[in-house]
């Protein structure tokens, strides 16, 4: 136990430049504290005394803002940063050294049974707001940018922005755990840069018709 709470203090210093101390990060970061507080009610979910987990998991939610749901399975290192807002369901099967960022959503998509929320690879990294909805899997090293809303399965050293989320491939190069927030590709905007080439295009091509309709014209007369 003390051994994967001495992780836990590591993995904020590694992740969070504004982290001081240990004393610092032990009393004020709220993304530990509903971490340790998980693992109690996971703990007494896992003996099958469901109200006191849930009893337990409102009460971190109470006190942080982030609701983890004691059922879900979180592997070692998680990192939540700020926190605020961040939802974690029931089924979600979360990897190792994984990063979530304040308003991140693992849900569902409705009242389906079973295997219902995303399963998180190792070395995945949630940017802010984003939403990552169903039973769909992220591989390992995926990133989704802020905002987005993921609803399809990321391969592997991926990263996926958008509404809905898009991936980008990243050429088989290992994905790093830095993700430019501010810099993110916009699928969206490239698209319609491409449309609007195209109808360039074809105005030419229109024009260029029209001034050789004019000249038949002229020719027939």
């Amino acid at each position: 136990m003390f051994k994967r709470m001495k992780e836990d203090i590591h993995v904020v210093f590694d992740q969070d430049p504004a982290a001081r101390s240990a004393f610092e990060i032990v009393l004020t970061y709220a993304g530990l504290h509903a971490v340790w507080g998980y693992r109690v009610a996971h703990w007494l979910h896992q003996r099958r005394l469901f109200f006191l987990a849930r009893a337990v998991s409102q009460l971190i939610r109470f006190l942080t803002g982030i609701e983890i749901h004691p059922g879900a399975q979180i592997g070692r290192r998680l990192f939540i940063d700020h926190g605020s807002g961040v939802v974690i369901g029931e089924t979600c099967i979360i990897g190792d050294d994984v990063t979530l960022y304040q308003g991140v959503t693992l849900g569902g998509t409705g009242k389906e049974k079973g295997k219902r929320h995303p399963t998180l690879g190792n070395n995945v990294l949630v940017a802010s707001g984003a939403k990552v909805l169903g039973s769909i899997t992220l591989g390992d090293n995926a990133k989704v940018g802020a905002g987005s809303v993921v609803l399809k399965d990321v391969p592997p050293n991926s990263t996926v922005v958008g509404i809905p989320g898009t991936i980008v491939v990243q050429n088989g190069v290992k994905v790093t755990k830095k993700l430019d927030h501010d810099n993110l590709p916009d699928p969206v905007k490239d698209k319609c840069d491409m449309l609007e080439r195209k109808i360039a295009v074809l105005q030419e091509e229109v024009a260029r018709l029209r001034e050789l309709n004019k000249e038949q014209v002229k020719e027939e007369q």
